[in-house]
Order: structure tokens, then C-alpha cells, then sequence
């Protein structure tokens, strides 16, 4: 038997698409892509930031957590699919306020978990303020100090993940 969690329920109903863009404008989004790019000089990580505003009603009513449905996302975007095991994934799940951060094996094997979530904690406190762009682009800079100091560039290879923010 599923339980679905009304509260919630109600939080996701109203968030639509252009709710999310007049939070993320195109000239936010621009500035996210390019947090994203200044990144891509000092290490080898992939970074992908996506922003959901609301679950389907078929999610909800499975329960899915924020984690979750960025595992998914994770896997449907092909996050994990660079040769090197480095993507990263931001997710913001804005009816929820909540992120996560999905790092590929070749990443977790040397960051753990706990820096991905202080990074999710300080993004969150950033949303409460409704400082969206500025929390993301932070967390974004500091996804990318850890990627620096663990996984620093050596040449510059091939970017295998578009920088472009995903807003589903």
C-alpha cells in the first residue's frame, strides 16, 4: 500500500515550468554554465547541473526522494558514462528545496560523501534566503574546488558533458 505524503503533494502541484524559468532566467542559467565552465580548466571532473521545479504525480505517489530521482537523472543524463568515472551531479529539486550531489565511482572512491553533502546543507541555506542563482553558482564553485585539489587537470582533455544547465 502506498502512502503518499499530502504536504509534499501540495508543495509539487503548483510549481510549473515557467515558475522554475522566472527563478532561473536565461541570464541566470548563462551564469551557471559559465561557474560550471571556469571549473573545466583546473580539474578533470564533469560537472551537470540540473533543476527540476515539481515530481510527476506517478513519482510522488511512489514516494520518490530527492535522491532518488537524481540517481536517475544521474543515469538517464548519462552522467556516469565518461571515461574516466568523473561526473558529477548537482540536482535541485525546487518544490522540496532540496539538492543532492551524485558523483561517479571514480569520484566517491576519493571524496566522500560528507563534502557533497555540506556542499547540498550550504546550497539549501542559500534557497531559504531565496538566493537561488547565487547558492547554485556557490555550490558549483565548491564541487569544483574538491574536483581541483583531488582530480586536478593535467592536460586538457575533451569535455565529454555539456555545461549547459538541465531544466526539466
Amino acid at each position: 500500500m502506498v502512502v503518499v505524503n499530502f504536504r509534499r503533494a501540495l508543495r509539487h502541484l503548483p510549481l510549473s515550468h515557467r515558475h522554475v524559468r522566472r527563478l532561473f532566467s536565461k541570464k541566470s542559467l548563462q551564469r551557471i554554465e559559465a561557474a560550471i565552465n571556469e571549473g573545466k580548466t583546473a580539474h578533470v571532473g564533469e560537472i551537470c547541473f540540473v533543476v527540476e521545479g515539481a515530481l510527476t504525480g506517478m513519482h510522488l505517489m511512489a514516494g520518490q526522494t530527492a535522491r532518488e530521482r537524481a540517481i536517475v537523472l544521474f543515469s538517464e543524463l548519462r552522467v556516469w558514462d565518461t571515461e574516466h568515472n568523473n561526473g558529477v551531479l548537482i540536482y535541485l529539486l525546487l518544490a522540496d528545496r532540496a539538492v543532492e550531489i551524485v558523483a561517479d565511482r571514480g569520484i566517491s572512491a576519493k571524496i566522500p560523501q560528507i563534502a557533497w553533502e555540506q556542499i547540498c546543507r550550504d546550497m539549501e541555506a542559500a534557497f531559504r534566503d531565496a538566493d537561488y542563482v547565487e547558492g547554485v553558482v556557490a555550490g558549483i564553485r565548491a564541487v569544483a574546488r574538491h574536483l581541483t585539489q583531488t582530480f586536478p587537470a593535467q592536460i586538457m582533455g575533451e569535455n565529454e558533458l555539456s555545461a549547459e544547465p538541465v531544466v526539466l
